[in-house]
């Protein structure tokens, strides 16, 4: 297997990956805006925030991550991503600095997240199992992986 061909698989496990993860965060603001509410009021200091803009910041989210999943327009889902996940992962500093006390411990798993994110948007432009790849390689994506694999 080519070296391009590991690469792409590579940058696809991850995208799915990440993907799955923020999806999770998404329903939560959803199906749970009250827990949501809690959680934008202790980490961002945003308080009083109503289920409706959670719904609203759901859907949007939504929106973003399913562009995401399927690669399209990669430079600017891929940078929003990394943007939402990196400010997520900043505004938890207190728990790093506590690592030992509750379930701060969970929180380190943002690391290697948002490294999975940086190297998804430094090398997007060789995620070829992609909504883009496929269409900057003029065939259907279906069609795409299937040469690809051939490789």
């Amino acid at each position: 297997m080519p070296n391009i061909n590991r690469l792409s698989w590579a940058l696809c496990l991850l995208r799915l990956s990440v993907f799955l993860v923020m999806l999770m965060w998404t329903l939560d603001k959803l199906l749970r805006p009250e827990h949501a509410a809690g959680v934008f009021a202790h980490f961002y200091a945003l308080g009083g925030l109503g289920s409706g803009v959670f719904y609203a910041l759901g859907g949007l989210e939504l929106i973003l991550l399913l562009g995401f999943v399927i690669g399209a327009a990669r430079r600017f889902t891929y940078g929003a991503v990394l943007l939402l996940h990196a400010v997520s992962t900043f505004s938890a500093w207190h728990q790093y600095l506590h690592p030992h006390e509750g379930t701060n411990l969970l929180f380190f798993a943002a690391w290697p997240m948002l490294a999975a994110c940086v190297a998804l948007y430094l090398l997007r432009d060789n995620d070829a199992f992609t909504f883009d790849g496929a269409r900057r390689a003029g065939r259907p994506a279906a069609v795409a992986v299937s040469l690809d694999h051939n490789r």
